[in-house]
Order: C-alpha cells, then sequence, then structure tokens
C-alpha cells in the first residue's frame, strides 16, 4: 500500500499535484490474488490464510472489477462467501455497500418481520416495513451518489428491482437516512402513501470467511441455488461478468485470495510506542489516502478493544500540517464534525464503531492500532 517517502512543498500547487500523484500511485493497490491451482473450498481458504489473508471478500462493483483484473481468463473460480443453511442463520443486510443494519422495532408493522410465507427475505414499505418472498412485485426506489431519489413505478421483483437501480443509479434506497428522509417520503406520497414500495433490505444465510459483514451480493439468479442441495460455497462465474454462483464446497476450482497487509495490534500503546512497533515489527503505522483504502482499514478496526485506534497520521507543527508518517500531506480525509484539534501534540485515531471517523488524540493516550505490513 505504501512506496517511497517524499515531502509535500505545501503550496496549492504542489499540494494539488502531491494529491495526484498520490491518487494513481494507489489507483495501482491491487489487494486480490488469483490462484490457478485447483482446491476445495476448505483448502482454498487454508492457502489463503496462511499465505495471503483469507478467501476474497467483495465490498461493491469496483471490488468486482478489480477481481476479474486479476483473474487471468480463467471462467470460475472460489471467493471467500459461504452459506450456513437454515431458518435461524439468516442475517438483515442493507443492499448499498457501507450501510450497516441495526435492529429498530419501531420500523416494522406489528408483528413483523414474521417469515409468513418462509421464505420472506425481501423488505417493501408502506407506512412502516413488512417481510415478504422476494419473488413478489412492486414498485421501488433508487437512491444515487448524488443523494437523489427516482421512484420507477414499474413493478418487478426484489433483484430485478435490485439490478435496475445498480445499472441506472447506484442502489435501492438503504439505510435509516434515507428511507426516513424528507426526500424518501415526499417521492413515497407522490405515488400512493398506500402503495408497497420496495426497500433495499434483505437477509440471507451467506458469511464471508473473514468474517466481515459486508452486504454486497452479486448473484446469477440463472444459476443460484440458495444454500440448498449441498451448494454451500460461492464462486465468481468470470465469464458472466463475475456474477456468483454456488457450489458444492468440496469440488475442486481455481480460486481468489485477498491481502489488505493490515494487521490490528490489540495492545494498548501511546502513539509513538504504536509507531515504533509497527517499524520494529512490521513496516509502518497505517496510512489511510482514498475511501477504498478507509473501508479496508474499518474493517480492522471494528475488532479492537479500545474505542480509538491510531492511525500513521499526526500533526506537524513546524509545516502547520496534518502529516502521515510517509511523509505524505493528507489528500483523503474522513474527520468527525469537531474531531480536529490542530495542536502539538496531538495524532490522529479511528473510532472503533459507528462511523469509523478520525479524531485527535493527545499521543500520550494508549489504544490499540493498525500496522501496515511488509
Amino acid at each position: 500500500m505504501l512506496s517511497t517517502k517524499r515531502v509535500c512543498v505545501s503550496t496549492d500547487h504542489y499540494l494539488l499535484q502531491s494529491c495526484l500523484h498520490e491518487h494513481q500511485r494507489r489507483t495501482r493497490f491491487k489487494p486480490y490474488h488469483f490462484i490457478k491451482e485447483e482446491m476445495s473450498w476448505d483448502e482454498a481458504r487454508a492457502y489463503c490464510r496462511e499465505n495471503y489473508t483469507d478467501l476474497a471478500k467483495v465490498f461493491d462493483l469496483t471490488d468486482m472489477r478489480r477481481l476479474q483484473d486479476s483473474a487471468q481468463n480463467q471462467t470460475e473460480a472460489w471467493i471467500g462467501l459461504y452459506s450456513e443453511p437454515g431458518r435461524d442463520n439468516r442475517r438483515w443486510h442493507w443492499s448499498l455497500p457501507g450501510k450497516e443494519y441495526t435492529e429498530n422495532k419501531t420500523c416494522w408493522t406489528a408483528g413483523e418481520p414474521n417469515d409468513g410465507a418462509y421464505p420472506e427475505n425481501c423488505v417493501r414499505t408502506g407506512d412502516k416495513w413488512e417481510d415478504e418472498p422476494c419473488s413478489r412485485t412492486h414498485p421501488f426506489i433508487c437512491y444515487d451518489n448524488n443523494k437523489t431519489f427516482h421512484l420507477n413505478e414499474t413493478s418487478v421483483n426484489w433483484t430485478q428491482a435490485q439490478n435496475y437501480c445498480r445499472q441506472h443509479h447506484t442502489d435501492l434506497a438503504s439505510g435509516l437516512d434515507q428511507i426516513y428522509s424528507e426526500e424518501f417520503k415526499k417521492l413515497q406520497k407522490s405515488k400512493d402513501p398506500k402503495v408497497n414500495l420496495w426497500i433495499g433490505l434483505f437477509r440471507d444465510s451467506w458469511r464471508w470467511s473473514d468474517g466481515s459483514n459486508f452486504s454486497f451480493r452479486y448473484w446469477d439468479m440463472d444459476s443460484f441455488n440458495d444454500g440448498l442441495n449441498n451448494r454451500t460455497c460461492a464462486t465468481t462465474l468470470l465469464e458472466r461478468s463475475g456474477r456468483w454462483s454456488s457450489a458444492g464446497c468440496d469440488q475442486r476450482k481455481p480460486f481468489f485470495c485477498y491481502d489488505d497487509k493490515l494487521i490490528l495490534i490489540r495492545e494498548n500503546k501511546t502513539w509513538e510506542e504504536a509507531l515504533n512497533y509497527c517499524r520494529q515489527k512490521h513496516h509502518d503505522l497505517v496510512s489511510i489516502s482514498n475511501p477504498e483504502e478507509q473501508r479496508w482499514v474499518q474493517e480492522r478496526a471494528k475488532n479492537a478493544s479500545t474505542p480509538f485506534v491510531w492511525l500513521g497520521l499526526r500533526y506537524g507543527c513546524a509545516a502547520r500540517l496534518w502529516l502521515w508518517v510517509t511523509d505524505y500531506v493528507v489528500c483523503y480525509e474522513r474527520w468527525a464534525s469537531g474531531g480536529r484539534t490542530e495542536d502539538c501534540d496531538m495524532s490522529a485515531a479511528m473510532t472503533t464503531g459507528g462511523q469509523h471517523e478520525w479524531v485527535s488524540q493527545r499521543k500520550n493516550e494508549t489504544f490499540n492500532f493498525i500496522c501496515l505490513k511488509h
């Protein structure tokens, strides 16, 4: 994730050039490794854990494109998704990557979710939410990255609605901040407040091998079998735009590993102690230069035993700038509101819960930390 160090000159022109150079360098980061040797899913997972981090996990379509780029013209390969079949093993997820579901009974109609016509794995909203079979048809509302909602009055099943939103916008409307926004409510009422609409909430029994809670799914519905008939491991069908299918875990296939080069140290140390530890035993305290790296780091941070984890970012009094330990300036920021204090005794930490934002902390505080491996 890191290369040679370079100090950026603090003029607007050179800061701009520095960030452009940093962006171009970081976009070459390739966390995925394609392994041609054919193995069962369990053997592939053991190989990835021994030689890299784990079988590949996928956060969004950007990851899928990166996965395909490393595939060397193969047709099918294991990824790190597996199913634990059973009615009680399903978990709720939001369709939009990065949105995490938390239980909120006030959102649901009384007695819901009831799984009445089992399996009821998708959610529609009228006045409140109800679970339904994903095969039923309703209109739906999409969301795009410009924070705009789009009502589609065509009645389709949930998967078709999701595919349409991902193709034409970003995804189905997801998360309480979207579903309960004034814009969403206004669009809903413009149709008819009594009309049911699909939202981006679903549940399934699939898990990522490394325990990540990524909600992204990319099934090829023509070949997908939801963990039935012993088809409880996932493959990516590279000849079908990388869409996924399920297969028996004992089948032998090539596979993808991932290696984020990150390690969470669950020891409490000051910022200087954490920096020295990482440089002595690994490579350095972690730096973050784009949303993708933020995502990989925050996945590690979730498992910390302290409310914050140190990042390799400190305030430089001489330069009057926040600088990474690599001597790069901050080109990407994820500061919490009111969380940045520019003082000579300050370094940056990431919250291990919530939105995983950055906050200033005194260097003599002690937290877990994340190292970058060689």
